[in-house]
Parts: C-alpha cells; structure tokens; sequence
C-alpha cells in the first residue's frame, strides 16, 4: 500500500506542505509497514505529523493516547480545520456528556473517525476497552511517552498500565512519541510499552535560534521581569513558576505594572484554563503566567521568550519548556533565574517520599545545579544530557559563549579524579570520589577504609566546587561516563584510560559562584543605572542618619537607593513605588530624597522613564491578613501553619511590611520565643551597625544566636526605629 502512494502529494493535499521534515517520512513509512517505532523529536519539530498522516491513509482508527484533555481538543481541531469531515477526529475522555461520547462512538463504527485521541484513564475503563475491541484499529500512538518512565520529568503511573490494555484491545503496531528523553528514559519507554526492537528515529536536539542564560535570583527578580518584557513590548513570552501562589503573585505584580498578563495552573477550573489559552494564542495577552501545568502541545510558534522564575526539577522538564519558544525557527530567548536557596527548596519538597523516588529526584535536581552553575556553553550541556556530540566550541547563543570565562589548566586534577575513581573500583559517586580527594574522613569514607587509600588527600589543594567542575567537564569530554542505572557511580571511559597513560592538556572554565553574584548585584551600585545619582543618595542617607543618630539602612535600603537612581522618582507618591518603600516612610524621610532627584535631573537635563516604574502589588492586598493576625497577637509559628507557608516565607513577608514603613509589634512573639537578655544584646547590636545583614550579625555576635532569631529582632528594631 504504502509504495502505491506518493506521500509528498498526501502530505500537500491534507497538511499544505511541500515537504517533509527530518526523519518524518522515514518514520511513516516505517508504521505503513506495519513496524513498531520510537520517535524523539525536540518541540516544535513536528512530531504529531507523525501519526496524524499514516492514520488518513491506513484502515481503521488509530488510537492516540495523550496525557492533557487541553492537548487532544487543540490537535482534533487543528485535523478537524483540515478535512471536510469533522467525524475525522475524536477525542474520549471525561470532559465528554453521555451523548457526546455515543455520538462519537457512532463516528468511529461507521468509519469516519481515523484519529481517536482517549487519555490514559479513559483508556482504562472497561466500557471503552469492549467498545475499541470491536473496531479496527491502524495503530497505537502513545504520545509525551516520557510520560512512562519513573526517570522522565512527568512521571505519570497511569502510563504504566497502556501495554497490558493494549494487548487486551488488540495487536496493532504501536508508535512512542517524545520530546525529551535520555538514554535511560528511552530504554524504560520501550521496555515497558514492549517495543524493545523497534528502530529509534532520533533527530538533533540542537535549537540554534534560542539563547539560553542563567542569571542570579536577587531580591529584585520581579523588576528585572518587569525590564525585561518591557524591553520586548508586544512579543508573547511564558513565565514558569513553582507553585500556584507565586504564579498568582507575578500575575498581579505584573499587572499592576500594566502587563497583559494571565495566570494559569492545574488550581483553576478548565473552562478558565481554556480561555486564558486562547486569549494567549488569540494575542489578547503577552504573557501567561504559570506551573508546568501549561504548555504541552500548544500551537502557538511565535512565543518569544521563555522565562523560568524558578530553577526546574529536571533539565528535561527545562528543556522542554524552553522549547515552546521560537517554534518558527524566529527568536526565542529562554531565561532562567537560579539561587541556591530554591534548590535547597527542591530537595525539601523529596522528603518523605519513597526512596527510590527521593533518589531519582535528586539525580534529576544535580544535572540542573550542574547546568546552572557551570561556565561551559549552555547548548553543549544541554546536548550532552540528552546524548548528543556539540562539536562547535562557541555557540555564540548562551551566556556563557557571549561572556566566555577563562579557561584553566587542569591536567593535573584530572589524572587525580581518574587515578581516585579507578581506585574506588569504579563503584561510587560524585560527592564521595570528591570527598576522598579532598581527604574529609567521613563515616562512611572510614567505613570503607578507604583513608587508607594512596589517593586520599591527594586533591586537598582543591575545592570541592572545582572538582566538580572538573567532574562535570570531564564527562562531557569523553574521559568518564556516568552508569545511570547505578546509582550515577563514575566510571573512566577506554578515552580516559588513554589519557592516564598519556596525559595532555585538559582545560576547564570554572562554575560561577550564584551566592558571590548575588551580593555584588545587591551591595554594588551596578544595578543603578545612575551611579552618580546613586553616590549622592547614599551621601544624603549618611547625613540622615549621622541626624537622627540611626543606621543608615534604617531610613532607605541599598536596593530602594539603586531603584529611585534608575527611575527618578520627585514625588511623594512617585517614591512610594520604589521598592522597599511604604507610604509612612516616603513621608517620614522621602522629602530631601525627591528634591535632590528633582534637582539632578533638571541640573543633567535628565529625562526621566515616566513609562518605566516597577510598582508593588499594595500591601493592603497581599499582606493585610498578616498584619490583621499579629494585631491580634497570633503566634507567628501558628501563624505560618494557618497559611501554608513556611516560616521563613512568613519572616520574609513581615520584613517587607516593616521595611516598607508599617509598624508591626511582635514583642508579645518575642516575649514567649527568646530570652530577655538575648533580645537585648541582638537589639544593641543593631543599634551600633552599619548593616543590616544577618550575615555580619551572625559572624559579629560570634553563632551564639540562630538566623530566626536574629531576624526576629531586627524585625522589632525595623519596626521601632525606622518606621
């Protein structure tokens, strides 16, 4: 059947292209044929063509499993809009009335249905295996078959039971689709859906038109969103969150700042899921706010960035969601805001699961740590994850190639890393190798004996965040390889037993350190954009509080400084848009503040960014109930608990209040939680400061006192002195 046929005429008949891309015709030729196949292909390299083409041609219907009703009802449309018969596609599942699924159980009986999309659950119910037994089915598809696999970024269980209902359905070839799958995640797929010898059609995972960049978390994340689209006006961009309740606070925030914005999670009712997904294809939104929950499938290839608010769970997870970016082959920049505070979240979130899944997740959080802390080119990791060789040494697309680090010699670290993984017998991990190098005589290095090792304390000139880089360098390099269905133990590659013989040069670039990053961004003036200004604030602030005998952080912090010397507020009202910066505290010392701005504007002819003000979603909205519970004197403990948040996100909240001029009384808290006497040496520590850091305060009053409480107390002295 399938030589009688001209495929590129099918092709233009029903799709309107001339030709095929990629492996796409190989692929359907091979299901023609009646074979099995596994198909990766990256987002946007047109996957669902794949099965949609052979299921018009072949007897009878194809069965698509596909895990997102949102997905199966944009695809039926889409192959709807294409044939003259609607019958053409279905879709089964349970957002379907009674009657909608008998009429489309008649369109399948009589012949018209070629495509029937059924999620996984349906799949399961036994009316529907009796009813697709008795119909002929061309083929299996098993779509975002990631899906399958423990070790997948979408795990889902319900994909586990597809091949024993499949073999109760009825024989017919079957077809796994992907976008992200390594080389454990693809073995697991075919094992489990019983296609071991089914040929892989692999295409490259390479994007060369998105730029990838990393840059660190600050406290001024929400503003440099904010710059950032509005230095792309009128583009279509996606913000992916964590939670729920941070996709609703970006939302607001950036509609506040009169962002055409929209959130979207799994927390909302379909029918708002759907409207907020067509306003965005439809353009009546730039920007859609949400958890991984969106984005599988959309047909939407124009969407110009991609931007991550958090570090994700997976570099699949990432990189598929990067890959909704630049589907026309157009721009697509992909931006992701990392800290080490919101991994240590993530390894928080695997406690208490089952402990293969805690180990799995953890695997997943340390390809992503490696990803965003590292120098090396962006796309050449990425690609390497995903088995894949990147020849080219500078992309020109990612930070990293742009503002390319030093490189280093490190010939000599990489025969100790080889010499020590050889002499551990190639049976452990990362973490302990390095430990061993570095001589730390840990519990479990003694158990082992293994201090007794001529390689132990050989590396100790090094740092563990350089042997990991090395590490990490290494791997992609060729000299070691990772067994990933054991545990992630190293092991030293025929290439780096070569070079042991015969050592070379071996140059790494060292990772980035986040942490350092991020107090340069926040205690240096670069991120003003007026440092002359800026200079001059910090000068008035001194001479405050020289006055009124306070710290200088207490009348205006650094990054409320950096913020008017960027956006030049002469207002009261203006000022009370920066940042940090309430209505009571405008008012108390906001006065000298706008006249000075006022002046060295007129004075440089200076025209200031009337469009460009990042304001604050109001505190009355976003933080009255706290404000209202500590009134009532709620312990703050208690207090966290009612809100489902953690108690450091309720200090967190509380200190933006009382840095933002509101007076808040904790004492009746502090009372109950701390001695009097601790209280009195932490507030007289920050009476005599010049900084506000917990830091220095930790370092000063020599760890006789925990982070909490000394942010509890600088919270009272805040709320006393300041406000």
């Amino acid at each position: 059947m399938a030589k009688k046929l001209n495929l590129t005429d099918v092709l233009k008949k029903n799709f309107g292209f001339d030709t095929f891309k990629g492996d796409q015709e190989a692929v359907i030729k091979n299901l023609l044929n009646g074979k099995d196949a596994f198909v990766l292909m990256p987002t946007g390299g047109g996957k669902s063509l794949c099965y949609q083409l052979p299921s018009l041609i072949m007897e009878g219907t194809a069965i698509v499993i596909s895990p997102l009703i949102a997905l199966m009802k944009n695809q039926v449309d889409a192959i709807r809009n294409l044939n003259e018969e609607d019958g053409v596609a279905h879709f089964l599942n349970s957002s379907l009335t009674k009657q909608a699924i008998e009429e489309v159980k008649a369109d399948v009986l009589s012949g018209k249905t070629k495509l029937l999309y059924v999620a996984p659950e349906s799949l399961t119910k036994e009316e529907n295996v009796e009813f697709l037994k008795s119909i002929k089915i061309s083929f299996y598809a098993i779509d975002e078959a990631h899906c399958i696999s423990e070790w997948g970024h979408d795990f889902r269980p319900e994909y586990r039971r597809i091949r024993p209902i499949m073999n109760e359905i009825g024989k017919a070839p079957v077809i796994a689709l992907t976008a992200t799958a390594t080389t454990k995640v693809r073995d697991d797929i075919k094992k489990n859906l019983g296609i071991q010898n089914a040929p892989d059609f692999k295409s490259s995972f390479n994007r060369p038109n998105l730029y990838y960049e990393v840059r660190p978390k600050t406290k001024n994340v929400d503003k440099d969103i904010i710059k950032f689209i509005k230095s792309n006006p009128g583009k279509s961009g996606i913000i992916y969150c964590l939670s729920r309740k941070k996709v609703e606070e970006l939302t607001e925030i950036l509609k506040v700042n009169e962002i055409q914005a929209k959130a979207y999670h799994a927390g909302m009712d379909s029918a708002m899921r759907s409207q907020t997904q067509d306003d965005f294809i439809m353009e009546k939104i730039d920007v859609i706010v949400a958890t991984i929950a969106f984005g599988m499938g959309i047909d939407k290839p124009d969407v110009r960035y991609v931007i991550h608010y958090d570090i994700p769970k997976s570099l699949e997870g990432y990189y598929q969601e990067t890959g909704r970016a630049g589907r026309d082959g157009g721009e697509g920049q992909c931006i992701a805001f990392y800290n080490n505070k919101d991994l240590q979240k993530l390894e928080k979130f695997l406690e208490g699961k089952p402990l293969a899944e805690q180990y799995i997740g953890r695997q997943l959080l340390r390809e992503t740590t490696a990803y965003a802390e590292s120098s090396v080119c962006r796309r050449k990791l990425l690609l390497h994850y995903f088995g894949e060789n990147y020849e080219v040494e500078n992309c020109g697309n990612c930070d990293n190639c742009s503002h390319p680090k030093k490189q280093v010699e490190a010939q000599d670290m990489l025969e100790i890393l080889i010499e020590a993984i050889l002499a551990l017998k190639e049976g452990f991990k990362p973490e302990y190798v390095i430990d061993v190098i570095l001589g730390k005589e840990t519990s479990e290095v003694l158990s082992y004996k293994h201090e007794e090792l001529e390689c132990f304390g050989s590396g100790q000139g090094d740092d563990a965040k350089r042997w990991n880089a090395v590490i990490r360098q290494a791997l992609i390099a060729g000299y070691l390889d990772r067994d990933v269905e054991n545990y992630g133990l190293l092991k030293v590659t025929d290439e780096g037993r070569a070079f042991l013989k015969k050592p070379k040069s071996f140059k790494i670039v060292e990772d980035k350190d986040f942490e350092e990053e991020e107090t340069v961004v926040q205690a240096g003036s670069s991120s003003a954009a007026d440092s002359e200004l800026y200079a001059m604030l910090k000068s008035l602030r001194k001479k405050l509080a020289k006055q009124l005998e306070l710290p200088p952080y207490v009348i205006f912090q650094d990054p409320s400084l950096e913020a008017m010397a960027t956006t030049y507020p002469i207002t009261i009202e203006e000022l009370q848009n920066i940042p940090g910066v309430g209505a009571g505290k405008a008012k108390r010392y906001g006065e000298e503040f706008c006249a000075l701005i006022k002046r060295h504007c007129e004075e440089n002819e200076i025209e200031r960014p009337e469009d460009f003000r990042v304001r604050t979603v109001a505190v009355g909205s976003k933080n009255a109930s706290i404000i209202a519970a500590i009134d009532r004197k709620v312990a703050l403990d208690d207090l966290a608990i009612s809100k489902g948040i953690e108690f450091e996100e309720l200090l967190d909240a509380i200190e933006a209040i009382v840095y933002s001029g509101t007076k808040l009384n904790i004492d009746y808290f502090l009372e109950y939680a701390m001695d009097e006497e601790d209280l009195e040496d932490i507030y007289e520590y920050f009476k005599s400061s010049d900084t506000d850091s917990i830091e220095a305060a930790i370092s000063e009053l020599g760890g006789d006192y925990d982070e909490e409480m000394i942010r509890l107390v600088r919270i009272k002295f805040i709320s006393e002195m300041a406000n």
